[in-house]
């Protein structure tokens, strides 16, 4: 994965989080066959596929930084984190109709929110990386 796409990805995360939030709080009861539901399943879809490429493609994110096992070793935590935060969003997409307050108990769940911070932190680390190469 280039650090393009992983800054991608982890744009897909925070942006489909923000969106939950914002589902969580208009108390529907399930997604039927209205707007927000169909909106709800993309954002699911698309989080979906942001953890499976954390969870296959960490490895190439370590090459080109020093010292690199401590960035494969944070890669390595992303992968495992990413990997449980998307059991949870898949059983959350299995579900016929998706209440907000499933998508609430999917954003407290310790995964997402671990992962969300893994996220934040090795983003920072990269922005802080360029300044300090450009």
């Amino acid at each position: 994965m280039t650090i393009d796409d992983l800054r991608k990805h982890i744009d897909t995360i925070e942006e489909s989080y923000e969106y939950f939030l914002a589902y969580a709080a208009q108390g529907l009861s399930g997604d039927g066959a209205g707007a927000s539901g169909g909106e709800l399943r993309e954002y699911l879809k698309r989080t979906d596929e942001a953890l499976t490429a954390f969870m296959d493609d960490m490895d190439g994110v370590a090459a080109g930084f020093e010292p690199a096992d401590a960035y494969q070793d944070a890669g390595d935590v992303i992968q495992r984190d990413a990997s449980d935060t998307r059991a949870a969003v898949r059983l959350v997409m299995a579900q016929s109709a998706v209440s907000s307050q499933l998508i609430d108990n999917l954003n407290a769940s310790i995964h997402f929110r671990a992962l969300l911070t893994d996220l934040f932190l090795f983003d920072e680390v990269l922005k802080t990386s360029a300044q300090q190469a450009g």
